[in-house]
């Protein structure tokens, strides 16, 4: 176990090197943030503007048709947004391992010729999502507790798709098939590797909140408005800036586990004797 999350760390950490080499690979999370967000507005005036939610049982509110129509729609079209940056994001990151020297427009000509597959794959990913909110709230407890060991399931069965559409170019469940068979191969590799960025992630964010906190009180202690509006302001953008930092690292580390997976090869960023130890076939 300490092998792998020892070489899963490594894996981030040259993750890193490729994002310090092309730090353009950051205006694809950027997108994908600003076009979530107007998505997000877009769907919301429906929501809180028509009569869609009604009550349920008990006190708890519940759909209406109309709501899970709309719902269902919203669920499609950020994925599909989120799914397309990060198919760019990948193929950029995938022309550097090879060797290439990627463009913003290389990554979103990748994402764009593979538009339909993208839209296909949305439109399960939100298929999955609203079942496993149906089942978390109407469920109770325990539809809580199915519903979060599903959706753990789904993500990592899912965790490859992307770069298996960037590079076989296949249906989105073929990708999803050919996603798990890849996750056999390298069981522990996607999982530790995902969880040390997003924990690494996690540790920034609360030493950058304590610190935006404890500078916050001492400005409100010396009376001082103006220096308490600008470390808030501060401390919102660097949250904003490590969550996207955060996101090209996963999307470059998918690319690297799926290379490493499905081809055997390293790129000038990785050593090889990582990949050996890292990706040996798993025994029994």
């Amino acid at each position: 176990m300490f092998d792998k999350l020892q070489s899963s760390w490594t894996l981030a950490k040259a993750s890193w090197s490729v994002l310090q080499s092309d730090k353009e690979l950051l205006i694809f999370p950027i997108i994908s943030f600003i076009g979530s967000v107007i998505v997000s507005i877009l769907f919301a005036v429906p929501f809180f503007t028509v009569g869609i939610v009604e009550g349920s049982r008990g006190n708890d509110p519940g759909l209406t048709p109309l709501g899970i129509i709309i719902g269902f729609l919203f669920y499609v079209v950020l994925y599909t947004v989120i799914f397309f940056c990060n198919t760019a994001l990948i193929g950029a990151a995938l022309i550097r391992l090879k060797g290439g020297d990627p463009t913003v427009s290389d990554g979103f000509r990748i994402a764009s010729e593979r538009l339909t597959h993208i839209v296909g794959y949305a439109i399960i990913s939100a298929t999955v999502g609203m079942i496993l909110r149906a089942v978390s709230e109407r469920g109770g407890l325990i539809g809580q507790i199915v519903s979060g060991l599903v959706g753990f399931a789904w993500n990592v069965a899912t965790f490859l798709v992307v770069p298996v559409l960037v590079i076989e170019n296949i249906g989105p469940w073929d990708a999803i098939k050919r996603s798990s068979a890849l996750l056999k191969k390298t069981w522990g590799e996607n999982l530790i590797g995902n969880a040390g960025i997003g924990l690494v992630t996690f540790l920034v964010m609360i030493a950058g909140l304590f610190i935006t906190i404890g500078l916050a009180i001492f400005g409100a202690n010396i009376n001082s408005t103006p220096f308490v509006i600008a470390v808030i302001i501060v401390g919102v953008i660097f949250m904003i800036l490590l969550g996207l930092i955060s996101s090209a690292l996963t999307g470059i580390y998918q690319a690297a586990v799926y290379r490493f997976a499905a081809e055997g090869e390293t790129g000038g960023m990785f050593a090889p004797e990582l990949v050996h130890q890292a990706f040996k076939p798993k025994r029994g």
